[in-house]
């Protein structure tokens, strides 16, 4: 009896050990992986981080703008009336990004200005450094575009709505808003823009989602959209990175 309660016991602290071992074993692959998703975690924000770096950069230097907008930005901190470009005062779902571009064309590099008397100060600043022309929106001076009338037309297929509704912006340019993209309505298809066009005898302006335009009189615009600078995607894409990176600390 004494010797089999012996080996009975061998065979316990055996199977013990194995046991142990085996747990050993497990913990050692779990700290593995977990070592693994950390350093993946680590490389992930390093290069999130470096990304947003550049962006950063790349917007407080302006490129992508004329040379006369980067200009009059670089006077911002002289010059307390200027508020900022278009580009910069707006946040648009990625959805809507080419669409809205396509709508504000050239608009997207004007610059807002508290005043006229600002906008006129401006103006004298690149006359006198002959450094070339810039478009100036004192908040002072905008009006909102009455769209009543064209307000039925947000019921037909594939319409999304009057541009001006599909941009985030802070309320003080809503009419800023308004005078850029308000007459122009955002359809999802081409096919159902020309519907709408065809419908309101061409006195309409639509952009679809893939940057194709129609204009009031019949004249349309398309083809391959190229975006080099970017504008709208970069400070979403910024944004977006700022909450990545929030999240992974």
């Amino acid at each position: 009896n004494a010797y089999k309660e012996a080996c009975d016991a061998i065979e316990a602290v055996k199977s013990s050990i194995q046991e142990m071992e085996e747990k050993e074993r497990d913990w050692g692959r779990k700290k593995k992986e977990v070592t693994e998703q950390l350093e993946g975690i680590r490389i992930q924000y390093h290069k999130e981080q470096s990304r947003l770096e550049s962006l950063k950069n790349i917007a407080e230097r302006y490129d992508g703008y004329g040379n006369s907008i980067r200009k009059v930005m670089e006077q911002k901190e002289k010059e307390k009336g200027i508020i900022g470009v278009v580009a910069d005062l707006i946040k648009v779902d990625k959805k809507y990004e080419t669409a809205i571009e396509i709508a504000l064309s050239g608009n997207i590099q004007n610059i807002v200005t508290e005043d006229e008397s600002t906008a006129k100060r401006m103006i004298g600043f690149l006359k006198q450094n002959r450094i070339g022309r810039a478009t100036f929106l004192p908040l002072t001076k905008e009006k909102k575009k009455d769209n009543s009338k064209n307000e039925k037309y947000l019921k037909e297929e594939g319409i999304l709505g009057f541009a001006n509704k599909l941009v985030e912006a802070d309320a003080r340019y809503e009419e800023i808003m308004s005078y850029l993209l308000g007459r122009v309505l955002v359809a999802d298809t081409i096919d159902h823009a020309l519907s709408l066009a065809k419908k309101s005898q061409y006195s309409l302006h639509i952009v679809t989602l893939e940057g194709e335009y129609l204009s009031p009189g019949g004249s349309m615009a398309g083809g391959a959209f190229k975006n080099s600078s970017n504008l709208l995607g970069r400070k979403r894409e910024s944004e977006d990175l700022e909450k990545k990176l929030s999240q992974l600390v």
